[in-house]
């Protein structure tokens, strides 16, 4: 016993050392990232999120197979964890029992249970990465670019953990001292196999198992904390500390050292995006050490599915690895002699190439599968901003957009007169707000830029301003008083003209709802990317408006009875795209799809819809910027929306509709979809509710 307990003891004493001195390191290096003090407010949320990420593995669990693996192994890191209290307590006293509970049946047969899940959980993941292998689908492969070898290693330790337990309880059980007379089904098993070899063979092999079980758990441990498999460790406060918006809202305000940047009288000192590593956060810091490779934001990222160089996993990877590279310099506040730029060619010896950083969407899918919370739209957008506002590296076609922007207050650099051409010939007044907002005007309609100037949007604004109409619903449009919202601008990362560009539309949307309170501040708009920026962005501009997507109100009035759709609409089989901004970013899944329903057509979905909806190319300024490597975005889209043999591709969506039209006509001149036409959903619908129109006229 003496013997045993001493080596126990001193292993113990070893590893844990190691362990905390590689701890202490990490520790350090998140912490020194810049401030954000936004991570520990409404705590009772974030613990509700802990318990529904972390402990009944939510986000793991939308892919069934993979996740449920997940869920027991997770598990089985918990339950397991009592085994180790009853090695230690063994260590000391041959009968060690956890006290009150140490005896009961039901325990034994839990921690036996989670074991052999487990070893079939094992079993799953190696399935899985050998039919995903890199070396036999390349690039379609979710662990392509990941460090196979190491998670080979990891599921090698967890197996080792597995059978050492058994050996040490089986070899208890045979020698008597074993705590479970039932319900520990495996380990009594295995007692009763080791059984008749006796005492002399039993008692030492008992010690053995014992140590071995105790040495596999340390240099577990160990490997863990000095491979990808941080995320053990590193998740779960990654979870609590993310942030927490209803989807993925807003992007974040820019920060310099932890406080908000004064636009009109910025710091001398401050910081404009992230030129450098040590630019980011801590909670950016975190992000980067958490990430597990598992390559779900890989395989769902359009840019990635097309060919380009983006893939969101290798993007954490590389700036994880350059955070350590750079560590030593920055933990002994040194420049490090040669600085590597964050953004940079490869001749540059660039972090991450431009074609990189600029591939990107912003669509959202890779946060919104990442099961570790990590947040690559921020930065992304955040090492754009830098790039912007302090290098002046960008795309050339973003000179046009930021100068139109700035110039005209649209993205197409159209005369601000010209709003108004889309309300003629509708055979009914559209109203304009002439100064003061009537008390029985519900809802501002903001038009948008796309609603305004293109010739496809129009046909959207026009549908839902004559719904609106029929249904007796009380608005105003702001016609020439409305400029951009700056949702380009923003994400394409020119926050400078984004605040000038959102400070112009606050001080007049403000003045428009004067007097008005809270709740009452109603605006409907069929642009879900003004949906976004004017419900979740201009809180932080002191803006706060009830923002409504159009198929959301039109779906609470057919509900009401105010449009009632009677004959089915002619469109054959229809197929829906969700928009990023209004489905991941806002959770707008349904409303659309039962307009669709209500107008009598039949859905079929596209394999990737809902939360996994794949991006039409547009989002992140990119519909502005030339798309010049891989495949066009929106022909995979359109391609996956001509597999459901629907005749009619529908959207929510100005610029989707822009996109699946320009190429549903690339592939029309290939002779393929030659009947398929793009509308959105509000057309469907007033096809059916002017059916009742004529009808009721008839009679």
């Amino acid at each position: 016993m003496l013997v045993r307990l001493i080596l126990g003891l001193l292993i113990t004493v070893v590893g844990l050392a190691f362990a905390a001195r590689r701890a202490a390191w990490l520790y350090r290096l998140i912490r020194s990232g810049q401030p954000d003090e936004k991570r520990s407010d409404v705590m009772a949320v974030r613990a509700k999120t802990h318990l529904a990420e972390v402990f009944g593995q939510r986000k793991l669990l939308k892919w069934s197979v993979p996740g449920l693996a997940h869920l027991f192994t997770f598990w089985g890191f918990v339950i397991l964890g009592s085994v180790y209290v009853e090695a230690y307590g063994a260590l000391f006293d041959h009968d060690f029992h956890i006290p009150l509970i140490g005896h009961w049946a039901a325990l034994g047969f839990l921690q036996d249970f989670i074991a052999v899940a487990v070893l079939v959980s094992l079993a799953v993941f190696a399935v899985i990465r050998i039919r995903q292998a890199p070396e036999r689908k390349d690039r379609a492969s979710r662990f392509f670019g990941s460090h196979t070898g190491g998670a080979w290693l990891i599921l090698f330790m967890i197996f080792n953990v597995i059978w050492t337990m058994f050996l040490f309880r089986g070899a208890s059980a045979a020698v008597g001292v074993f705590p479970y007379e039932s319900g520990a089904w495996v380990s009594l098993g295995v007692g009763e196999l080791l059984e008749p070899l006796g005492p002399a063979f039993n008692e030492p092999l008992e010690t053995v198992g014992l140590l071995l079980h105790i040495g596999v758990m340390l240099a577990f441990l160990s490997i863990v904390l000095y491979s990808k498999h941080l995320h053990i460790f590193l998740a779960p406060v990654n979870v609590t500390a993310k942030r927490l918006p209803d989807a993925l809202g807003p992007l974040l305000p820019m920060e310099s050292a932890g406080k908000p940047i004064d636009f009109e009288d910025p710091g001398e000192d401050d910081t404009f995006g992230r030129g450098k590593i040590e630019d980011f956060t801590w909670k950016g810091m975190l992000d980067f050490a958490t990430c597990t490779e598992c390559g779900r934001c890989q395989s769902q990222c359009p840019a990635w599915n097309t060919g380009k160089p983006l893939s969101p996993k290798l993007l954490i990877m590389d700036l994880r690895d350059h955070l350590f590279e750079k560590a030593p310099y920055i933990l002994d506040g040194k420049e490090a002699p040669e600085e590597r730029p964050l953004v940079g060619t490869k001749e540059d010896f660039g972090v991450i190439d431009p074609d990189v950083l600029w591939s990107c969407t912003t669509c959202g899918a890779c946060v919104e599968q990442c099961p570790v919370d990590i947040e690559h739209v921020d930065h992304v957008v955040d090492m754009r901003r830098y790039q912007v506002m302090i290098e002046s590296a960008f795309p050339s076609e973003l000179g046009v957009l930021f100068k139109n922007l700035e110039t005209k207050g649209n993205p197409w650099g159209q005369n601000n007169s010209d709003r108004l051409a889309w309300t003629k010939d509708l055979g009914f007044e559209v109203p304009i707000f002439d100064g003061e907002l009537a008390d029985d005007v519900e809802y501002v309609y903001w038009v948008g830029c796309a609603g305004a100037f293109d010739d496809n949007a129009r046909k959207t604004v026009r549908a839902t301003a004559e719904l609106l109409h029929l249904a007796g619903v009380k608005y105003t449009i702001l016609g020439t008083d409305e400029s951009c919202t700056g949702d380009p601008a923003r994400r394409s990362g020119n926050e400078f003209l984004f605040q000038m560009l959102a400070q112009q539309t606050v001080e007049t949307l403000n003045a428009v709802f004067e007097g008005r309170e809270p709740g009452t501040r109603k605006i409907v708009t069929t642009c879900p990317h003004c949906l976004n920026t004017l419900g979740r962005e201009y809180p932080q501009l002191d803006g706060h408006y009830e923002v409504l997507h159009h198929t959301q109100l039109l779906n609470r009035l057919v509900r009401a009875g105010k449009l009632t759709p009677v004959k089915p609409v002619d469109a054959g089989p229809v197929t829906y795209h969700d928009p990023c901004y209004l489905g991941r970013h806002n959770k707008v899944y349904e409303p659309p799809r039962e307009l669709v329903g209500a107008t009598g057509a039949t859905l079929s979905e596209m394999p990737r819809h809902g939360d996994r909806s794949l991006c039409c190319g547009a989002g992140g300024a990119r519909m502005w910027m030339e798309e010049q490597i891989g495949k066009r975005i929106n022909l995979e889209r359109v391609d996956e929306a001509l597999g459901t043999d629907a005749e009619t591709i529908v959207t929510g969506c100005p610029f989707c509709r822009v996109m699946l039209n320009d190429g549903l006509v690339q592939r029309q001149s290939e002779q393929r979809g030659e009947n398929v036409t793009v509308r959105d959903v509000s057309q469907l619908l007033l096809e059916t509710v002017k059916e009742r129109d004529r009808t009721t006229t008839e009679i």
